[in-house]
C-alpha cells in the first residue's frame, strides 16, 4: 500500500483513464457493429468457422469478451448470446463467465489501483459513520458482493467498481463474479444457444426473460440468501443492544 501511495498520481490514473478514453471512442464507433443485426448478417460465417476452428474460434471469443467487458464497450449484451450461439448453453455459459469474470476483474484492478488503496485507507484511519460503513462492509464482504452480483438492478460497472473502493481482496472480488453472474449467464446463454429459431424466424431474442417470474423468482431467492446472514449479525446487533 505504501508503494501506491507514493506513486505519482499521472501512474496511478493511467489505467481508469485508458479504460475511459478506450470506452468512449468504442461507444462513438462500435455501437452499430457489436450489434444483434450484425450476428444475425454473419451468423453462416461465424459458424463455419467454428466448425473448421473449434478451439481458435473459443479462444479468439473469449479474448473479445475479455476486452469488451475490461474496456466497458459495448456489446456486452451481444457476447454472451453469441457464447450461447456458437457453443451451446454449455460450455457457452463457461466460456461466457470466465470471460466475464476476467474483464470486470481489469476494471476491479484498475479503480483499485487509481483510487481504491488510498480510499480504503482513509477510511480506515477515519472515526464515526464513515468508519462505522467501512467496518459493516468488511463484516459482510462475501454477502454483499455476492449480493450486487445477483441483483439483476445493479449495473454490472458499478458491481465491478464499488469493490474496488472499499478494500476488498481479489480472490474474493473473483470467486463472488465468477460463481455471482452464473445464473443471469446461464440465462442469457440460453437464448443465444436458441439464436438458429430466432434467425429462421425473423425475429430478436427476448432479452427481458431474466425478469420473468420462473427465471427472477429464483435469482431472488439467491439474493435473499445472500443477504441472510447480514440480517442475522443485525438482529444480534440488537440484541446485543
Amino acid at each position: 500500500m505504501t508503494e501506491t501511495r507514493d506513486t505519482p498520481a499521472w501512474k496511478r490514473y493511467a489505467p481508469l483513464v485508458v479504460i475511459g478514453a478506450v470506452a468512449l471512442v468504442g461507444a462513438i464507433t462500435l455501437r452499430d457493429y457489436l450489434s444483434f443485426e450484425t450476428l444475425a448478417a454473419n451468423r453462416e460465417a461465424l459458424e463455419a468457422f467454428r466448425d473448421a476452428n473449434y478451439l481458435l474460434t473459443a479462444g479468439v471469443f473469449m479474448l473479445a469478451y475479455v476486452v469488451i467487458v475490461g474496456f466497458s464497450l459495448p456489446g456486452a449484451t451481444i457476447a454472451t448470446l453469441t457464447g450461447g450461439f456458437l457453443f451451446g448453453v454449455f460450455p457457452g455459459a463457461l466460456f461466457n463467465v470466465l470471460a466475464a469474470t476476467v474483464g470486470a476483474t481489469v476494471i476491479f484492478l484498475a479503480a483499485r489501483y487509481g483510487l481504491g488503496e488510498r480510499l480504503a485507507a482513509r477510511m480506515d484511519a477515519s472515526d464515526g459513520a464513515v468508519r462505522k460503513i467501512k467496518d459493516g462492509i468488511d463484516e459482510n464482504q462475501w454477502s454483499m458482493l455476492f449480493l450486487i452480483r445477483l441483483v439483476p438492478a445493479v449495473p454490472f460497472f458499478v458491481a465491478n467498481l464499488v469493490p474496488a473502493l472499499v478494500g476488498v481482496p481479489l480472490y474474493r472480488f473473483f470467486v463472488s463474479t465468477f460463481l455471482g453472474i452464473i445464473p443471469g449467464g446461464v440465462v442469457y446463454t440460453s437464448v443465444g444457444a436458441g439464436l438458429g429459431e430466432v434467425f429462421a424466424r425473423g425475429e430478436t431474442p427476448d432479452l427481458g426473460i431474466i425478469f420473468e417470474p420462473h427465471i427472477l423468482l429464483p435469482i431472488l431467492g439467491l439474493c435473499a440468501l445472500a443477504a441472510l446472514p447480514i440480517v442475522l449479525k443485525a438482529l444480534r446487533g440488537k440484541k446485543g443492544l
